[in-house]
């Protein structure tokens, strides 16, 4: 797959996915804007498609405000003057109870960036998008299909918001010619859960998937790169679940 000369903007590309998506981006020859908030973590991003001879803009921002999105696309307009992929990686995970005081704190947190950052940087991308004929993909999660723990209702919640989000968003933006897929990710190596506060190890989480594993950053972002390729320019609405069958007999 080729993405020379397009411009793609990767947000939530500190760590994780996000990372490992812009840089494989870059590797495809695509101009690469990678958006997050941790400054430090950004740069060692950015350090990594330097070395692949690209040199990706910088945006240090949060998507949940307002104007850091504007600020974004801004800046990436001005830059480079157009606009090809976007992929809405940024998100938070926080541990949450109904029984807990701080319940509301904990789901306004998660569904400012988890969805109205979502919706609002969509919203201001669109009409660079339709200009470029170019696709959409939204990072959801398959705790927006089944229930793992408790703790994680509202983090599913805004999951759920992603994937609904995406279906309307093909509705209005792909008879523009703009394609808008979601992506839902199982387990995956990275330090999101940790960092959340799940106290069950991956390892023993993994077990209950099909094929007893989970998966790598790297296999996310080789089905991110096909659904913004030319190869899947038939695909918008769609909802592609890798989780190594995890989800295999659960709710549906």
């Amino acid at each position: 797959m080729s993405f020379a000369n397009k411009i793609v903007l990767v947000t939530g590309a500190s760590a994780g996915i996000g990372a490992t998506t812009a840089v494989m981006f870059a590797k495809e020859g695509a101009k690469v804007v990678i958006l997050g908030r941790n400054e430090a973590n950004l740069k060692k991003t950015a350090d990594e498609i330097k070395r692949i001879g690209s040199t990706p803009l910088v945006i240090k921002a949060d998507v949940s405000k307002d104007e850091d999105a504007k600020r974004t696309i801004d800046n990436t307009i001005e830059k480079f003057g157009k606009l090809d992929v976007l992929i809405n990686n940024a998100g938070v995970m926080r541990l949450g109870l109904l029984i807990d005081n701080s319940i509301i704190k904990t789901y306004d947190e998660m569904l400012n960036t988890n969805v109205r950052g979502m919706v609002n940087l969509t919203s201001l991308a669109a009409p660079h998008l339709i200009k470029t004929k170019g696709n959409i993909i939204n990072i959801s999660s398959i705790a927006g299909k089944i229930h793992f723990l408790p703790a994680l209702n509202v983090y599913g919640m805004s999951k759920a918001a992603v994937s609904h989000f995406t279906r309307g968003a093909a509705m209005e933006l792909s008879p523009l010619g703009v394609r808008v897929n979601t992506i839902s990710p199982g387990l995956v190596g990275t330090e999101l859960t940790i960092k959340a506060g799940v106290d069950i190890p991956i390892e023993e989480f993994s077990k209950k998937s099909l094929l007893g594993k989970y998966s790598s950053c790297e296999e996310v972002a080789e089905l991110i790169l096909y659904l913004a390729s030319d190869k899947a320019k038939s695909v918008t609405g769609s909802n592609y679940f890798i989780d190594n069958g995890l989800t295999m007999g659960g709710e549906d």
